[in-house]
């Protein structure tokens, strides 16, 4: 596919097929939906803790408090891993990313321990959640095959 015609025109042409070719669009996509669906689900499962299966042991404020900084400590990860990947620090980013992913997979978590007693949209959170980190884990298989592939250009040959 050939650029536009005019410098400007090209470096924005350019522009746009790096973000697609480092995926860069669908990721921000991606980390948009979770950080509002985790958000979402989090704070509410911290205020209404008492409303989700419990763990032994556990306080409903000792509980929420959990669920609040594991919230913190899991997004830190998705901002660490956003910022190290537009940074071109790739291996680095997808580390991140994938403790980030958590955030969304270990909402299924609650169905270990029984069914939430919450109303339907806080419940359908749990799910938003798990998608999102599945979308999460769907992107990083994308972007370590992507990024790790060697070119015809780039391999040396073995044959003399």
């Amino acid at each position: 596919m050939k650029a536009p015609g005019g410098t400007v025109a090209r470096a924005i042409y350019q522009m746009g097929v790096w973000w697609m070719d480092k995926g860069l669009v669908p990721l921000r996509v991606i980390l948009g939906f979770s950080l509002l669906s985790t958000t979402l689900h989090y704070a509410h499962n911290a205020i209404r803790y008492a409303d989700y299966p419990q763990l032994q042991g556990v306080s409903t404020l000792a509980g929420g408090i959990v669920v609040a900084f594991a919230w913190v400590l899991l997004t830190a990860f998705g901002w660490l891993g956003y910022r190290a990947y537009t940074g071109g620090r790739y291996h680095r980013a997808l580390a991140f990313l994938l403790v980030y992913s958590l955030a969304g997979m270990i909402t299924l978590g609650h169905f270990l321990t029984g069914v939430p007693q919450i109303p339907a949209f806080w419940f359908v959170t749990i799910f938003t959640d798990a998608a999102a980190g599945l979308a999460l884990w769907v992107f990083l298989v994308w972007a370590w095959a992507t990024l790790n592939r060697v070119t015809a250009r780039d391999q040396v040959s073995t044959q003399h």
